[in-house]
């Protein structure tokens, strides 16, 4: 059967799916591995450039659907360390579209009115300077909001974040701010990025797109240690739809309710 978006099955299916999603536990924090823009675009002969346009609608789409059900922390995979090792003119495309992303989100009356706060974690000094300033400018505006957080990982890497944590509690041990016992799991989280503010909690479900079944040194602190669901599905990240969201939140919700048995 073909499920498209017009199709009245699909319909109610996916209506069917969020009031069984709205019914149960909130899922809480969900964290996606955007994969795929590039191949989708290069098996249909279009520009990587495009591909990236694509995904970067995606991602709007999924801010709707996670405010649909009450999602509190999303956090996207938007560009990682590895990814410095792309060549020049696909980084600068990227950091152009991702500073352009910022400055809508900076603007947007649904980022405000349903008071989304925006953050950027990872080495964000290792990106150019013109997208550290939009970066800033986007969340100094939406710091004082606390119903939703979308956060964007940017330059980052897993154990970066892990070997930062260990150095600035290290520094503070050093300079007697701390002692060595008290290092526990609270504290090592408050010293993760972002390492300012309120720091990304403990992931619910890890999604990717593209096929791959593989977390990539995203959030392994976050999500390892809580162990939470994950959902491996092969469409990639510009065809990523609603009901994959949907699909992806029940297992997430199946998974803590088998756990509470």
């Amino acid at each position: 059967m073909n499920f498209s978006i017009s199709n009245p099955v699909y319909a109610l299916y996916e209506c069917r799916l969020k009031d069984r999603i709205l019914s149960g536990d909130r899922v809480e924090h969900v964290a996606i591995i955007q994969d795929g823009n590039r191949r989708y675009a290069k098996e249909r002969g279009l520009s990587k450039a495009l591909g990236h346009s694509l995904g970067a609608a995606t991602s709007e789409m999924v801010l709707d659907w996670c405010l649909e059900i009450g999602v509190k922390h999303i956090t996207l995979y938007a560009f990682s360390t590895e990814n410095f090792q792309r060549d020049e003119e696909e980084k600068r495309y990227l950091f152009d579209l991702i500073k352009n992303k910022f400055i809508e989100l900076n603007n947007s009356k649904r980022i405000h009115a349903n008071h989304v706060r925006i953050r950027a974690i990872g080495r964000v000094e290792m990106l150019p300077q013109d997208l550290q300033e939009e970066v800033r400018r986007t969340e100094e505006a939406t710091r004082s909001y606390d119903n939703m957080y979308l956060n964007v990982a940017l330059a980052y890497g897993g154990q970066r974040e892990l070997l930062d944590a260990a150095q600035a509690l290290a520094r503070a041990v050093k300079a007697g701010s701390i002692r060595a016992e008290d290092v526990n799991e609270e504290l090592i989280a408050r010293h993760l990025y972002p390492q300012n503010g309120i720091s990304v909690p403990k992931v619910d479900l890890i999604i990717r797109t593209g096929g791959d079944a593989r977390t990539s040194n995203f959030l392994p602190w976050q999500a390892n240690g809580n162990e939470c669901a994950a959902y491996f599905c092969a469409p990639y990240w510009p065809e990523f739809r609603k009901i994959d969201f949907l699909r992806a939140i029940r297992v997430a919700q199946t998974r803590a309710s088998s756990q509470q048995a």
